[in-house]
């Protein structure tokens, strides 16, 4: 189609003609020829590769999808010293990356995002990686990016963008209105508060790009045959885990133990070849492509968050695009045999990003059509893409579901996901990307999928809040507890698909409703809907209204009395066996062979020492069965498949002979802490709870409320207390019983809000934010989970790289930084020392008890931490802009003797 219609009258127009214009949306109607499909997308067209000889009958990794990702793989892997084989079933490029609007920004709302985006900046500019080795021109342009903000909120989000490019380098400006249409002169800055220029974003041609890649692969060693198409995976079950054996295609069979999913949209009928779950949808994602516009050349690109659209520039004209409320789903997939194909633009659903670029840019009004680009792209239920190893089958790799930005992460999001191929772990913390950061629950639900990536979808512009919260497919998962928290004021949050505490606001209940998909597809939104409004009350950079007057009162709570929380939502498993000794001491780097009754807490590590999981593992009874010894072991509920996936790998490399199975369903779990919690469990239950008779960091059972509990004596707020480990069936039963007795000792329910504030300012860690698989115990300050058995020469998974570590010192270090600000800190922001950029907050909260807000970071040296040099300097944090003094320590700032813990309490 060539369209020349004005857009001044095009929407007119198109209503008056609808019917002899739209093409039906049904899954796949239209397959344009090739020739017009080319001449459609404005990039370079996809090179034709002649085949590269006869397919190999074996491989060490066979990669399957030919797009960016898939060549990215394919050349990381080599740098690896992997001579790896990427098979597509077309020519490089099908699928979704040939048609990809090819947008590269700098920054993204996080560091993992912006660390990615950095790498793939390092291989595409000019004089870069893969130029230097291929003399090839990657296809990246710089023209420059402009972040349009349309209210102060908006500028304050990306102030802290800013604030952060600053740690990573990347170089960014903030102008007013007039400054905006200096560089801009075509946009209309009217109702423009501020924007955001960074200069080192462009545009980065997709053929272009992927031709360069691939040749870099091939002269690292891999090897690409098109035309050659997957038709089943072979797997076989051994050590009680499926596994890759083999991958068979038109061509022949190759024998392999691992193979790479990069085929976006289509990932999901390979996944079903391996017996694996892959949660994404497919949506048909558009934009348009103008005639000349005069003016316009060398123009930034434009990103209008709030209207929710892009602007990006195309040789003298734009190709426009954005975000729609209610986008076309492509309800069973995508063809399988949708190569280099694209659908009829649905107007009615693209007209709201067309209105909205003329908003911006009204010279667009008098521009023609030029062409359009409705092609199928995958979104998956939390807008980050699938990479890694998945739990349902070993060998087996994700790297898909990259939600349009597949085009600039490549090169990053391939780099780490080489190092999980070769190296069982990443160079960054990938959490965020990691397959198994979904329950199986999570992702063998098909509703839960859709609700979740259309809300993704939808709220791609939309502002990043700390405490932001999903409204799409709620209470799916939920313990016996539910409802009568809910009843009590309970304000729920999610992860995981599970519904765990968040706050409680006595006499108001909560409750979240079914899903209204933001009133799309014909569904009315909801008016009455208390839980959103709450919700809506936290989405700012200030202090939200219920700060202090609700987390507040839970945390004094905790601190001069009692409080109760529901964990239940941590992973519960079971490891048994005649080497269940041996595999805890290998996986733990804190010393577990305390005997029957210990419990302690750890981290596992990784080869580089970087930390993989923290949980707590406790020497139960044997197995009833067998007599073998036998491990309890409970994890944080947001990682618990990624934690078992760590150990089940671990297990399976070094073949210890044991068992692990999950019993997260079967247990509940409460934690009552504060000074009056024994007292309080005293009076239900037949153990002594004295330190001497219950020492901490031991575990006891006992029965409460006619159930036997596990009684834990542990804290992660840092109060005397207790976790108790209760079955589902008498978990409300021995809540009740709890809350009964503790009501002469001030006893209050209390939510992981509460939970966040307490444990920030006694300095216990939280994974993924203080401890990382890109950060070591000893960096992390927490040298006494390992010196124990560096001291004994023991052995376990990171030991040597700490040994080397200790030796030649560590060139960051954890630390905590009480600031006094009129606003919160969110995470993000730059941290100085004596004026100089030093690190960034990777966690923070606000501190009820030492009065002002507890972030802990990273500070960095060029050479090695000396911890004088880190006492010494005098430190200031920057946040949205504006500069703090912030008071540096090694320490937490409360209770570091830890005399609570043990019960001393001051009279």
């Amino acid at each position: 189609l060539l369209y020349t219609i004005k857009f001044e009258g095009m929407l007119r127009h198109l209503l008056r003609n609808k019917n002899r214009i739209l093409k039906s949306q049904k899954n796949v109607e239209l397959l344009k020829p090739l020739s017009q499909v080319h001449a459609e997308v404005p990039h370079t067209a996809p090179e034709i590769l002649k085949d590269t000889g006869s397919l190999p009958t074996e491989a060490e990794v066979v990669i399957i999808g030919g797009g960016s990702i898939g060549n990215s793989v394919l050349y990381h892997l080599g740098k690896l010293g992997v001579k790896a084989v990427l098979l597509e079933k077309d020519q490089l490029t099908a699928g979704t990356t040939w048609h990809s609007a090819g947008l590269v920004w700098s920054l993204r709302p996080n560091d993992t995002d912006t660390e990615i985006l950095k790498h793939t900046l390092k291989l595409v500019n000019p004089g870069g990686e893969i130029e230097q080795l291929t003399g090839m021109f990657s296809g990246f342009r710089k023209n420059g990016g402009i972040f349009v903000a349309n209210n102060k909120e908006r500028l304050d989000e990306y102030k802290r963008l800013q604030t952060f490019g600053k740690y990573v380098g990347v170089e960014t400006e903030v102008l007013n209105p007039k400054e905006t249409n200096n560089i801009y002169p075509l946009m209309n800055t009217d109702d423009v508060y501020a924007t955001l220029y960074s200069p080192d974003d462009g545009c980065l041609d997709p053929s272009t790009w992927v031709s360069a890649l691939s040749k870099a692969a091939k002269m690292m060693g891999g090897t690409i045959h098109c035309g050659t198409e997957i038709t089943g995976i072979d797997t076989e079950e051994v050590r009680g885990w499926r596994r890759v054996t083999g991958v068979q295609t038109n061509k022949g069979h190759i024998k392999t133990e691992k193979v790479v999913n990069c085929t976006g949209a289509w990932a999901p009928y390979v996944s079903a070849m391996a017996g694996v779950h892959c949660p994404l949808v497919a949506f048909r994602h558009a934009y348009v492509v103008t005639e000349p516009i005069p003016g316009i050349e060398n123009m930034p690109n434009i990103r209008d968050h709030d209207l929710s659209v892009y602007l990006r520039l195309q040789g003298n004209g734009l190709s426009i695009g954005g975000y729609e409320p209610h986008p076309d789903l492509i309800a069973d997939g995508v063809d399988k045999d949708f190569s280099f194909g694209l659908y009829e633009l649905d107007w009615d659903t693209f007209g709201l990003n067309i209105e909205n670029c003329m908003k911006r840019v009204p010279a667009i009004e008098e521009t023609g059509i030029q062409s359009t680009v409705c092609g199928p792209e995958s979104f998956t239920p939390d807008h980050k893409a699938l990479l890694g190893e998945t739990i349902d089958c070993k060998g087996f790799y994700q790297g898909c579901g990259f939600n349009s930005a597949g085009i600039m992460l490549a090169g990053g999001a391939g780099r780490e996901l080489a190092h999980m191929v070769v190296d069982g772990t990443t160079t960054i913390d990938m959490f965020g990307f990691d397959v198994n950061r979904f329950h199986p629950d999570c992702t063998k639900n098909k509703a839960w999928i859709l609700e979740r990536s259309h809300e993704a979808y939808v709220k791609n512009y939309s502002m990043v809040f700390i405490h932001d919260e999903n409204l799409a497919k709620r209470d799916m998962r939920t313990d016996a507890l539910h409802q009568t928290l809910l009843d009590q004021g309970c304000v729920y949050q999610q992860r995981q698909g599970f519904e765990r505490p968040g706050y409680f606001y006595p006499g108001h209940v909560s409750e979240k409703l079914p899903y209204d998909w933001y009133g799309s597809y014909g569904n009315t939104p909801h008016e009455d809907y208390p839980y959103r409004d709450r919700l809506d009350a936290e989405y700012t950079f200030g202090y939200p209204p219920h700060h202090f007057q609700v987390i507040g009162a839970e945390s004094a709570a905790c601190r001069e009395k009692a409080a109760v929380f529901n964990m239940s939502y941590f992973g519960k498993f079971y490891l048994t066996g005649p080497d269940a000794q041996a595999a805890v001491d290998y996986l733990c780097c804190s010393n577990i062979n305390k005997g029957q009754g210990g419990t302690v807490y750890t981290n596992m590590l990784n080869k580089n020492g970087g930390s993989e999981t923290d949980l707590t593992v406790s020497h139960i009874e044997p197995c009833p069965e067998t007599g073998h010894d036998r491990f309890y072991i409970a994890a944080g509920g947001g990682s618990s498949t990624r934690d078992k996936f760590h150990i089940a790998r671990v297990i399976d490399e070094k073949q210890f002979d044991v068992t692990m199975t999950e019993h997260s369903s079967e247990f509940g779990m409460l934690s009552v802490q504060g000074p009056n919690s024994r007292k309080i469990l005293e009076s239900i239950c037949d153990a002594d709870l004295s330190n001497e008779a219950f020492p901490f960091s031991t575990h006891q059972l006992t029965t409460i409320a006619g159930h036997q509990v596990r009684l834990m004596r542990l804290t992660f707020v840092g109060e005397l207390g207790w976790e108790l480990h209760i079955p589902t069936e008498g978990l409300v039963e021995v809540y009740q019983c709890l809350m009964e007795a503790g009501k002469e000792h001030g006893l209050v329910n209390a939510g992981y809000r509460a939970i966040d504030a307490l444990s920030s300012e006694k300095g216990y860690k939280h994974w993924h934010e203080d401890v990382r698989p890109d950060t070591t115990p000893l960096e992390a300050g927490m040298a006494w989970l390992v010196n124990a058995k560096l001291k004994a020469g023991t052995d376990f998974l990171g030991r040597d790289a700490l040994l080397a570590q200790k030796k030649n010192g560590v060139k960051k270090r954890l630390v905590c930084l009480k600031v006094d600000s009129p606003v919160p800190l969110v995470t993000l922001e730059t941290v100085y020392r004596d004026g100089e950029i030093v690190g960034y907050v990777s966690r923070t909260a606000y501190g009820y008890s030492v009065g002002c807000n507890v972030a802990w970071g990273y500070v960095n040296h060029p050479d090695k931490i000396n911890l004088d040099w880190v006492k010494s300097g005098k430190y200031q944090v920057e946040c949205m802009g504006e500069m703090y003094d912030a008071e540096v320590s090694l320490a937490a700032p409360f209770d570091p003797k830890n005399l609570r813990v043990k019960g001393q309490y001051e009279s």
